[in-house]
Parts: structure tokens; C-alpha cells; sequence
């Protein structure tokens, strides 16, 4: 127990002293490293200067929903190519510093990823989801939750590509319409005006739950899309015989319509959390 406590002890005081022992901490074994990484990103001390430090090419899990990175940390992730789960940014505050070329380089390079949670990530377009949809055929997982830039291509790729997914998020993602600024004001986005088409609709949802995914599916939140209608609903009723978590509240477009087809799938083993609003 001594030791253990020591150990940690030692761990905690490096977590908070990276800079001064860079070469110490670089010739670390991974699972102190792993034990590290966890404790520095718990604190919020993981960046784009020091996530070198504490890699290794075996590291699984990526967990920095509370650090701010850029894509320049994403860069040197790129070098754990068995990296399983990377969570970026927290679900309190929108990040503008992760953009789908970071996401891209990530899923070229780290095949084995099976969950992708990109919370918040305003800058990351259909393209980083297109790329995660191609290169990581084992992806159970993805959140896009608060990516106002993705559309229905987003979904599209998923469906077309992602046997194993099991659980989507694409929550909130027409709150606001945003567009990339031009290159003299990089890493912010400024509020524009956005067509239809450029959002998620049912046409993107239709075509995921009728893709290859369609059986694994269990748990979908869509909501708060402000585009999304009952037919979005009644294709994951109709396509997703496993689902069992459908959230579709703050969806001013769906109806009593969703409501009644619910009606004959709540029950044991069939749908065990469901959202909606009443307008």
C-alpha cells in the first residue's frame, strides 16, 4: 500500500510538473505513462506542447474532453496506432481548434478506433466524419453532438460503412447555422445563413438506419434538430429491430405521428429510455 501510495504520489507531482522533466517522463513504461496521461487529462493539463511526452505507440484510450488541444495534438496521436477511444472537448464549451483535418489525420492513421466522441467540435465538417467512416471499419461508437457543421452526408457515410455501430449521437446539431470564417481569422466560426440542405434532415437519418448498421443500432439521440420530421422517427422504429434508446425531444417537426408508432415498442426488452417534446 506504501508503495502504491508513493507511486501515485510521484505521478501526481509529475502530472503537474511535465515541463521540467521532459526527458524523464519521455523514457517512462507505457503503463506508467497510461497512468499519467489519465491523471494530466483529468486536470486539464494535457496540450498541444506536452501530449508528445506521455504517448506511446500501445496507448488505447485518448481521453481529452477536458484539455485544450488543437489538431496539432491530433497530429501526434497519430503515432498510437492502437488507439480504441478518443474523446475531444467537454460538453459545457464549444471548441473551434479541432477541425476535421486533425479528425482525418487521426482515423487514417489509427484503424482500431471504435469510439469517437467529438463533443462541441464546431469546426470538424462532414469531411473528418467521412474519414472516420472510411478508415475505422470497427467503430461502435460516435458522438457529434453540438457539430453544427456536419449534414446529412455525415450520416450517410456512417450508414454506408460502419457495420458495428451501435450508438449514435447527432444531438443539437442544428441549434445554430455556423459557416468557416476565411483564412485571416483561423480556428473561429462566425454565424451565417445555411441552407436546408446543408443540415441534418430526415433524408441523412433515413439513409443511416438503411445501411449497413441497421441491426446493431440500440441507441440514437437526435435531439434538438430542428429539421427532423415523424419519418425520421418511423425509419429507426422500422429499420432498427435492436434499438432501445431513442432521443428525439426539442424536434418542433415531430408530431403525435412518432408517438403512436412508440406505442407498440415500449415494453420489456424493446425501448427502455425515449424523449420527446410537446408542442
Amino acid at each position: 500500500m506504501a508503495a502504491s501510495s508513493l507511486l501515485e504520489l510521484c505521478l501526481c507531482y509529475l502530472a503537474g510538473h511535465v515541463d521540467c522533466y521532459h526527458g524523464d517522463i519521455k523514457t517512462l513504461p507505457p503503463h506508467l505513462k497510461d497512468r499519467l496521461f489519465k491523471l494530466m487529462s483529468s486536470q486539464g493539463a494535457i496540450t498541444d506542447t506536452n501530449i508528445g511526452q506521455v504517448l506511446h505507440p500501445g496507448l488505447q484510450v485518448a481521453d481529452l474532453q477536458n484539455c485544450k488541444v488543437s489538431d496539432g495534438a491530433l497530429r501526434q496521436l497519430c503515432s498510437c496506432r492502437q488507439l480504441r477511444k478518443i474523446i475531444l472537448n467537454s460538453r459545457k464549451e464549444d471548441c473551434f481548434t479541432v477541425t476535421s483535418e486533425g479528425v482525418a489525420a487521426v482515423a487514417a492513421s489509427c484503424p482500431y478506433l471504435c469510439e469517437v466522441e467529438l463533443w462541441r467540435c464546431r469546426a470538424v465538417t462532414d469531411e473528418g466524419v467521412l474519414a472516420v467512416a472510411r478508415n475505422c471499419k470497427l467503430l461502435q461508437v460516435i458522438t457529434l453532438s453540438g457539430c453544427v457543421a456536419i449534414t446529412d452526408a455525415a450520416l450517410l457515410a456512417l450508414g454506408r460503412n460502419c457495420r458495428l455501430l451501435h450508438s449514435i449521437s447527432f444531438a443539437a446539431t442544428q441549434v445554430r447555422a455556423w459557416t468557416v470564417t476565411p483564412l485571416c481569422c483561423p480556428g473561429r466560426l462566425r454565424q451565417g445563413r445555411r441552407s436546408h440542405t446543408d443540415q441534418v434532415t430526415d433524408d441523412g437519418v433515413v439513409g443511416l438506419v438503411n445501411g449497413v448498421c441497421s441491426q446493431t443500432l440500440k441507441e440514437v439521440h437526435m435531439d434538438r434538430c430542428q429539421f427532423l420530421t415523424d419519418q425520421a422517427v418511423e425509419a429507426v422504429l422500422a429499420c432498427c429491430p435492436q434499438i432501445t434508446i431513442l432521443l428525439f425531444h426539442g424536434c418542433p417537426l415531430v408530431t403525435d405521428r412518432s408517438r403512436e408508432a412508440l406505442q407498440d415498442l415500449i415494453g420489456p426488452n424493446k425501448i427502455r429510455q425515449v424523449t420527446w417534446t410537446v408542442y
